[in-house]
């Protein structure tokens, strides 16, 4: 089998290109800068250089696949909006594919994205998963929570440093899940003929709300969190003011992902019969408490030793 790994430098996209050479499968990564994507040529993969936004340069880069995998979306530092890669850039991928006879397309979405039409990143996965249902393409749709990656930065290392931890008023509970673990469904779903042509959940065991990580969080180091409460009208107050101005329209967009955690609604699923098509087992997948147990062991080995190092540098000095 030949993969295509569409935003193969991103933290999913990473694992997702892991995952397939591991399996042994012969991958390729659509990249815009192969100088930044190099560890990627050093795990084994095949770079071609392309552009999701220059339609041109697709279908060099397409010959060959029989599968497409694609982990891309737009970043707050990228050129244009979610609109320009998530959509447009979207389409011209799935037009390519259709063209080169790709035979599988394995898309990621957004757990109910298509009950927030008026959320920009949420109306934009769920008007491609239609665009990839009508293209005559066989498919899989991925829909996602959350990454276990991202409340390191979000919540893990405000609390070890003291600082501030940030949650909005509205604790939506989400269920996250390890991208390492999200990348064994997206490789075996390129294997498994049960997994064509349908929209799976894949989602944590558990659905966490805020508080209860920085909870998970303050047991695990032994310290007490700086909590800040910012209320979702604040966040919609801000949408609105970096809506006026063109700079600021990427920045609404993404603020409008507040409305989703103002909802109530838990992005989470029920994993049991996904885990039976795909094969998987549950007990294979990293909790969020393992998760954070081990990178807090880590941590607080490190910091220990930072001690000791210091208390040992003023015992030589004072003798």
């Amino acid at each position: 089998m030949s993969l295509l790994v569409v935003g193969a430098t991103g933290t999913l996209g990473r694992q997702v290109v892991r995952r397939a050479l591991d399996e042994g499968h012969s991958v390729r990564c659509l990249v815009r800068s192969p100088r930044k994507a190099a560890f990627l040529r050093e795990w084994g993969a095949d770079l071609v250089k392309a552009d999701l936004c220059q339609a041109q340069t697709l279908p060099f880069a397409l010959e060959g696949i029989t599968t497409v995998i694609d982990a891309s979306t737009h970043r707050p530092t990228d050129p244009g909006n979610i609109w320009t890669m998530d959509w447009d850039g979207k389409v011209a991928l799935i037009q390519a594919a259709q063209q080169a006879g790709v035979e599988h397309f394995i898309f990621f979405s957004i757990l109910g994205a298509d009950q927030y039409p008026k959320v920009p990143l949420m109306d934009v996965k769920a008007c491609t998963e239609q665009f990839l249902r009508e293209s005559g393409l066989n498919y899989t749709v991925l829909a996602l929570g959350g990454f276990l990656q991202g409340l390191i930065g979000q919540y893990a290392i405000p609390i070890l440093e003291k600082q501030t931890v940030w949650v909005t008023g509205e604790a939506t509970p989400i269920a996250y899940m390890n991208t390492q673990d999200i990348a064994k469904f997206a490789v075996r779903s390129a294997t498994t003929p049960a997994t064509r042509n349908h929209c799976f959940p894949v989602v944590g065991n558990k659905a966490w709300d805020g508080y209860e990580i920085i909870g998970l969080c303050e047991r695990l180091s032994g310290q007490d969190a700086k909590i800040a409460r910012l209320p979702i009208e604040t966040l919609r107050i801000a949408r609105k003011v970096a809506n006026f101005f063109e700079w600021g329209w990427n920045l609404s967009d993404r603020l409008a992902f507040s409305e989703v955690l103002a909802s109530g609604q838990p992005l989470a699923a029920d994993m049991a019969p996904v885990y039976e098509t795909f094969g998987l087992d549950p007990k294979d997948m990293t909790t969020l408490e393992a998760y954070f147990d081990e990178y807090f062991g880590r941590m607080m080995k490190k910091l220990k030793k930072l001690g000791y190092d210091k208390e040992d540098k003023k015992r030589k000095m004072n003798f």
